[in-house]
């Protein structure tokens, strides 16, 4: 199992110079990929590009573009332009956002998410292979071709929360990332409905990238408060409330790694062991101890 961080969640006031820095801190740390959401603050994958110049191996994971926004040629274009200019470290993490964004902040239609997805995933994947794609579909009707020199179709990660986009991802991209989603919800819901969707349409093996919150503390009840706090939003948010609800989780702090080293190593290697291919710890930057945290996890990583 892979071991990556995330580089920001929302709520956290850095600037894209600070990204930069952190994702080299995150190298140097053992850590084996960075991720980064796109949120109402730095374009996600163009950070991820200036952190690619300073850095060298580290994967370099979105997570996730909205894809309604993006036209799926000008999602093609930006991804194989971050792979031309990271050495082709790009894993792009892509998902529907959330309805009270999409239609409410933004004014677009968010009544038919399979059929949109489905659209978006088939034309995505053909003009990433640098194919000519004619597509029409119900959502899209698509004539393009994108082309960018050395630039390989990156690995194409769909946020699939729900048992009918799991099945419909397994059969599309090349794997999920989950956020909210604890032990249970993976090795009950999430792995054995995408592999199974991905093995009958012949795909390889998807990875899957969990997002989940991790905090180093000598007191465990103290180490639940901060994340309760910290992502207590999340577990008001439908989609990630639905997600808790079919884990058995009542919070954030139910489905998180918490306490001392050994309860830190314990818990990845509870993931570890139902088949989760990339761990990204989401440490509360704000907290006593996210340094320590981080220092920990990067450790874990680099093995």
């Amino acid at each position: 199992m892979r071991i990556g961080t995330m580089l920001s969640m929302p709520g956290d006031p850095v600037g894209t110079h600070g990204l930069v820095e952190r994702a080299v801190a995150a190298e140097e740390a053992g850590f084996a990929s960075v991720w980064l959401p796109q949120v109402g603050t730095v374009d996600a994958l163009m950070a991820l590009a200036l952190a690619g110049s300073q850095t060298s191996t580290i994967e370099l994971g979105t997570a996730v573009v909205p894809t309604y926004p993006r036209h799926p040629s000008a999602m093609a274009q930006q991804a194989l332009t971050v792979q031309g200019a990271t050495n082709n470290r790009l894993a792009l993490g892509i998902g529907l956002s959330h309805k009270f964004f999409i239609e409410g902040s933004l004014g677009l239609d968010y009544s038919r998410p399979i059929p949109h997805t489905r659209d978006y995933l088939n034309i995505l994947n053909g003009l990433l292979d640098g194919e000519i794609v004619n597509y029409d579909g119900d959502e899209y009707r698509v004539k393009a071709q994108v082309s960018v020199d050395g630039a390989r179709k990156p690995p194409v990660l769909v946020a699939a929360l729900g048992p009918a986009m799991l099945r419909l991802c397994g059969r599309l991209a090349d794997g999920t990332i989950t956020w909210m989603g604890g032990v249970d919800f993976l090795r009950d819901v999430a792995i054995p409905t995408m592999s199974e969707a991905a093995a009958k349409a012949g795909r390889e093996a998807p990875r899957f990238v969990a997002m989940v919150p991790v905090l180093l503390s000598d007191d465990a009840d103290a180490g639940r408060d901060t994340i309760n706090e910290t992502f207590k939003m999340y577990g008001q948010i439908p989609s990630y409330r639905a997600t808790l609800d079919r884990g058995g989780a009542a919070m954030p702090a139910d489905v998180a790694v918490i306490g001392d080293q050994q309860a830190i190593e314990s818990g990845l290697r509870a993931y570890a062991e139902i088949g989760v291919t990339d761990f990204v710890a989401v440490i509360p930057r704000s907290a006593v101890t996210a340094d320590a945290t981080m220092q920990l996890v990067g450790g874990l990583a680099r093995g």
